[in-house]
């Protein structure tokens, strides 16, 4: 439930901090007294868009903060889960959105910030917004198969889970068919390119990292003279009376005196034999090295022409050896799927008409579940109506196929499949007995559009869970009996969610547990709207001026106390629960 609203800047309220309880509660007040700001706030609340002219003038920004309490099992805290914002059911939920006079704004649920879409996702598990124009989205047939679908959700969702997953693969498979289809000539030029490019590979015969120990080689090759030249120098010099037997010299010396100052010239000595040793073992391997230097021209001039045509196939195929390999495999597929292509476009239009079959199988049973539910919402509907004074009224749901000329063949119709089926749902309504069943927007008025919407609003509160649900004015075109009718359902629909209406009825106003006046004031030269919770006495005042209008006699308040009498008693005795 929504535990608390406050509000700051927003249009013309200043400063409204207002407290709620469980039940239905209505909100009254004179026209253009504000009250649809109350909606607008738990619009922004929920993660509607925002404007920048809501902000109050003069300020810089509009706050709004809703605080909600909700049970362990609601599947706002999955939600809450996935999206990574910290939650509890032990403790409350707190929503904060900021608008700023340049349109930008900021939300943070539990603190912690959030974007405008992870906003949305959490508040349209908790609140529902019924707006005036609603009744006017009922009238789209296009909406009537998504709230079937919301009804039998338990029957439907599951099926449709399933076709969802069918038509996935269905629609990939008839992809990928039409492609290789419409692909014929260009898969032959393609094809050509193909084997030349493989020919052109294959007849390099390259090996993984070749073109390396070439480029070291090349290297060799070409220095191989000055590489002789340096490491016969450096033997003959080593070899040299100057070199290591100069060295072995210096060692026989010091070693004859190293006994005389052992301290000092023992670790000198040790360091000269040493040195003479590792000498020694590099003159041999110089020796060796010199003897594997070769000069041959021939050979450099085939590491050249080598790399040349590395060079060439890296500037078609890839940046090095195992790049251009890696390309050769990947056209290989290519070219066998083109090679094959008569023998694969027979088993994907094989696969394909496999995964028709199924998919139409389960779009069977699909639009099954979607008639029983239908039939079933019509008795639940017309059951609704009957207790908001339109007893006489018929409504069934209507569905048909949707028929493709370009379609698929379906008993006996071509038809094309979609994401949600291949179901057509659409509701028709005959008001009075006699009348043949027709589109609502042909055959209904205002109240009972209203009255169809709410029949079917009272019925999907008991199946999405959300508790908090917010009517504006949907009482707009009924009066007398059918107005109390409405306040009726709204009291009893309270039993399942917490329940917000805007009225100007005193009919419905007098049904609810609270009741909450909105006025508008000129405090030193700006308006000001205010919220107030009104007391029994307050009630009394306020049924009275929806009563009477402007001037309230006793006989108005004395009409409104008995109205309210009348209602509190009627609640008793009809309880809550439908």
């Amino acid at each position: 439930m929504l535990v608390s609203l406050s509000i700051r800047n927003l249009a013309v309220v200043e400063a409204v901090d207002v407290h709620f309880h469980q039940g239905f509660h209505v909100l009254t007040g004179e026209t253009g007294a504000g009250k649809s700001i109350i909606i607008d706030a738990l619009v922004l609340i929920s993660g509607g868009r925002g404007a920048a002219d809501l902000v109050r003038y003069g300020c810089d920004k509009a706050e709004m903060e809703a605080l909600f309490e909700l049970p362990a099992g609601h599947p706002v805290w999955e939600v809450l889960a996935k999206l990574g914002i910290q939650g509890n059911a032990d403790e409350h939920l707190l929503i904060r959105r900021e608008l700023a006079s340049s349109g930008k704004s900021t939300s943070r649920i539990n603190g912690q910030l959030v974007n405008l879409s992870m906003l949305r996702e959490v508040g349209e598990h908790i609140v529902n917004i019924h707006g005036q124009h609603e009744p006017q989205n009922l009238l789209r047939t296009d909406r009537h198969l998504s709230l079937l679908d919301t009804y039998g959700d338990s029957m439907i969702g599951p099926v449709k889970a399933r076709y969802r997953e069918r038509y996935g693969a269905f629609v990939k498979a008839e992809k990928e068919l039409r492609e290789l289809q419409e692909s014929s000539q260009k898969s032959y030029q393609m094809l050509d390119m193909y084997r030349f490019q493989l020919e052109e590979i294959a007849s390099a015969r390259l090996q993984p990292g070749e073109d390396e120990l070439l480029a070291e080689e090349r290297v060799k090759l070409s220095h191989s003279e000055k590489m002789m030249d340096a490491v016969a120098g450096a033997y003959e010099l080593l070899q040299s009376q100057q070199g290591l037997d100069a060295v072995s010299s210096a060692a026989a010396m010091l070693e004859d005196i190293s006994h005389y100052d052992s301290k000092q010239l023992q670790p000198i000595t040790e360091q000269i034999q040493s040195a003479y040793y590792q000498l020694e073992d590099a003159v041999f391997q110089l020796r060796s090295y010199r003897e594997q230097i070769e000069f041959n021209p021939e050979r450099l001039q085939e590491v050249e022409q080598r790399l040349a045509l590395i060079a060439g196939l890296r500037r078609k195929y890839g940046d090095s050896v195992e790049q251009i390999l890696e390309y050769s495999q990947k056209i290989e597929h290519e070219t066998d799927k083109l090679e094959n292509k008569d023998e694969r476009l027979e088993k994907l239009t094989a696969q394909r008409d496999k995964l028709l079959a199924e998919l139409l199988a389960t779009a069977d049973e699909l639009s099954a579940a979607r008639k029983q539910c239908a039939e079933d919402l019509a008795v639940q509907v017309e059951r609704e109506l009957n207790e908001l004074q339109m007893g006489r009224t018929s409504l069934r749901v209507k569905i048909d196929p949707l028929e493709d000329a370009r379609g698929y063949e379906w008993n006996g119709r071509k038809i094309r499949p979609t994401k949600q089926g291949i179901d057509n749902a659409e509701f028709l309504i005959s008001a009075n007995p006699g009348e043949p069943l027709r589109p609502l927007g042909k055959i209904a008025s205002g109240g009972e559009i209203s009255r169809v919407m709410l029949a079917l609003k009272s019925i999907f509160a008991r199946h999405d869970q959300i508790p908090v649900l917010i009517f504006d004015e949907v009482d707009t075109g009924v009066s007398g009996r059918a107005a109390q009718s409405i306040a009726e359902k709204l009291y009893r629909l309270s039993s399942v969610c917490q329940v917000f209406s805007i009225t100007h009825l005193p009919q419905v106003a007098c049904m609810a547990d609270s009741q909450y006046l909105i006025e508008k004031s000129v405090q030193d030269g700006r308006t000001m709207t205010q919220v107030e919770e009104l007391t029994d006495e307050g009630r009394v005042k306020e049924l009275a001026r929806m009563l009477g209008g402007v001037e309230i006699t006793q006989k108005t308040l004395h009409h409104a106390q008995e109205m309210l009498n009348l209602a509190q008693a009627q609640k008793k005795e009809g309880h809550r629960v439908e």
